[in-house]
């Protein structure tokens, strides 16, 4: 586990970004965005991950959550993290239609023979550096700031049309990921 997380509190609810390596644009397809999606809902299910908002970019991922499992957020998000990096390298290697993946793969192995803990291919960036959200008015921020990503790099004129994020749950609307938990 990287020594960038940190994660104080285990009861905590936190914000986290977390980046695939130099920031290469892999969620420009939606069947790597899906991965990610399929992913959450099973930590929700499975793993008592609470999901208060989320939004998948291009190049990184934004995410407000909770740990009421077992595990610590520090280990459910380094499970999400290994899980989802080996399904999206292998979705690359077998994806006929990507035009990328001699440059994608050769970009993981670089990045993955620079790092001590992993074992060929890296896809996401060791730091995430989470903040503990710790009264409404910061996690409204969060939120906020999340929503407006798809915004500011002009996807779409209103957050809630952004197909890949919680924005839509928070206008009233029903997004794509289930059981998100609305803050007000």
């Amino acid at each position: 586990m990287s020594r960038n997380y940190k994660f104080h509190n285990p009861d905590g609810v936190y914000f986290v970004s977390f980046a695939v390596i130099d920031w290469l644009d892999v969620f420009t397809r939606n069947e790597y965005k899906n991965i990610i999606i399929d992913s959450l809902q099973y930590c929700q299910q499975k793993k008592g991950m609470e999901i208060f908002a989320w939004c998948i970019m291009t190049n990184h991922v934004h995410l407000v959550f909770r740990s009421t499992g077992d595990q610590k957020p520090e280990l459910l998000l380094g499970d999400f993290k290994r899980f989802t990096s080996k399904a999206i390298v292998k979705a690359i290697m077998e994806n006929p239609k990507e035009s990328r993946n001699d440059f994608l793969l050769e970009q993981f192995l670089k990045a993955g023979n620079k790092s001590s803990n992993v074992n060929k291919y890296q896809f996401w960036r060791h730091d995430n550096k989470p903040i503990e959200l710790w009264s409404n008015k910061v996690i409204d921020e969060k939120i906020s700031y999340i929503h407006q990503n798809p915004v500011e790099e002009g996807f779409v004129f209103r957050a809630e049309d952004y197909m890949y994020s919680s924005a839509a749950d928070y206008a009233g609307e029903k997004g794509i990921l289930e059981n998100v938990i609305i803050v007000k």
